[in-house]
């Protein structure tokens, strides 16, 4: 179990660069507003989201390197780009080579969120599977807190603090690199391409006491009858995709993205100063940090669905108070304390389950491309929210784009109590078979 865990951190420190990617470029926010004279719109647009628009065509099409040259291969291909965005960004000196770089920076995040999840779940035994892919979520929110972190420290460097803000990421991109090249290959990847004997070496480290013979089959029989041509848009995979979708929707209709990218702004929109707003993002980072520790810690003692129906509750509550405070003008330090609830909400719930459910509900030949179209979906949502902040936030008001937050979490609530199914404790195998559509057309999965 310690070679798997190992090798699990190694693999889900892809998801430290995604938290601190996503979140550095908010203590730089305003600094290139005023350094390079962009409208809002442009700087929401283009310099802010243009990393989210890499990383919507890293989601869209991670899969294909994933499948093709592999887990492992994929995963270091994605820390030379996270090296070469970090390094080029911090050396830019107009807004279009900056956000071109940050575009590179874009295409490893979403590549990350297809091979991490995909590897991990791959290599972790049923019984430790949700905790052991929920490592990735983790390891994003410690790059989120160490991002802001990071922020307030480098806040007062150098003529230019952006540049320092930006270019430390290539310190850990290097780190990530090197820890990946130790850890093996996907053992489900290497018999989807017959590569059996690699495989089982594998399989035998991963699980000593496994009946390796049997184990074997059980992959290979998944993979030998699988339909020439098959993709995740056949009806028989109608129910996984649904549930891949709206996993991902409702993960960003929360507006978890909107308020990670903007926390300083939103603070300072409260009331807050501006070095307090920095100083309260850093709160949001703990918070996050601690109560996606709980969540890793009760995914698979509690399981997917309940994670989630905690968390919508969270949402919903959180979301009307934050909504509330900006109707009312409470001012002063409530809106940082309805949106820490917010952000314990979301960390306890979406945010342990969203990459451990999706990598668990699709068959393992097309695991990487069901991976790919609920990464997709999330970060088509996680580009457009966050770069329509700025003009909402100055044409209808905080608080209306916040009770619409709010909204949409009620109807992630029904849909976690009337449609999602848990998948913990349960084999790749078992799950892809209970979560196919019988030849009757009726959905085969026991407890739906």
């Amino acid at each position: 179990m310690n070679k798997i865990f190992a090798w699990s951190i190694s693999a889900a420190l892809a998801g430290f660069l995604f938290g601190f990617d996503t979140v550095v470029i908010s203590g730089a926010d305003k600094q290139l507003q005023t350094l390079w004279g962009t409208s809002d719109a442009f700087h929401g647009s283009v310099v802010m989201a243009m990393a989210l628009w890499g990383t919507v065509i890293g989601a869209i099409f991670g899969g294909i390197p994933t499948n093709k040259f592999g887990r492992k291969n994929t995963l270091l291909i994605i820390g030379v780009l996270y090296f070469i965005s970090a390094l080029g960004s911090a050396l830019a000196n107009d807004p279009i080579t900056f956000a071109a770089l940050r575009f590179i920076g874009g295409l490893g995040v979403g590549a990350s969120t297809i091979a991490a999840p995909t590897y991990i779940s791959e290599i972790a035994p049923a019984k430790h599977r949700g905790r052991l892919v929920s490592m990735y979520q983790f390891n994003i929110v410690l790059g989120i807190l160490i991002a802001f972190l990071s922020n307030y420290l480098l806040r007062n460097t150098g003529e230019q603090p952006w540049r320092w803000m930006v270019g430390i990421e290539a310190v850990p991109a290097f780190i990530y690199f090197l820890f990946v090249l130790f850890i093996p290959k996907s053992p489900r990847w290497l018999i989807s391409k017959s590569k059996n004997a690699e495989a089982a070496n594998i399989l035998q480290k991963i699980n000593p006491e496994t009946d390796l013979e049997t184990k074997m089959q059980e992959i290979k029989q998944q993979s030998e009858t699988k339909v020439s041509g098959e993709n995740i848009f056949m009806k028989k995979y109608r129910f996984p995709l649904i549930l891949a979708f709206l996993v991902a929707f409702f993960n960003q209709l929360s507006g978890i993205n909107a308020f990670l990218y903007y926390a300083p702004r939103i603070f300072e929109e409260a009331g807050l100063g501006a070095s307090t707003a920095l100083l309260s993002s850093i709160g949001i980072g703990v918070v996050n940090l601690l109560f996606t520790l709980l969540g890793v810690f009760l995914i698979d003692r509690l399981g997917r669905k309940q994670l989630m129906f905690i968390g919508s509750i969270g949402y919903i509550i959180s979301l009307s108070l934050v909504a509330a405070a900006f109707f009312l003008n409470w001012g002063g330090l409530w809106v940082p304390i309805f949106l820490f609830l917010f952000i314990a909400a979301h960390a306890i719930g979406q945010g342990a389950v969203i990459w451990v459910f999706i990598s668990e509900i699709f068959p393992n030949h097309l695991r990487a491309s069901g991976q790919a179209f609920g990464s997709s979906t999330h970060w088509v949502l996680a580009a457009i929210i966050p770069s329509s902040i700025p003009f909402l936030f100055a044409t209808i008001g905080a608080g209306y784009v916040f009770a619409f937050f709010a909204f949409m979490m009620v109807l992630q609530l029904l849909f976690v109590i009337f449609m999602m199914p848990e998948t913990k404790g349960k084999s790749l195998e078992e799950l892809s078979e209970e979560l196919a559509l019988k030849d009757t057309g009726e959905l085969s999965y026991k407890n739906h």
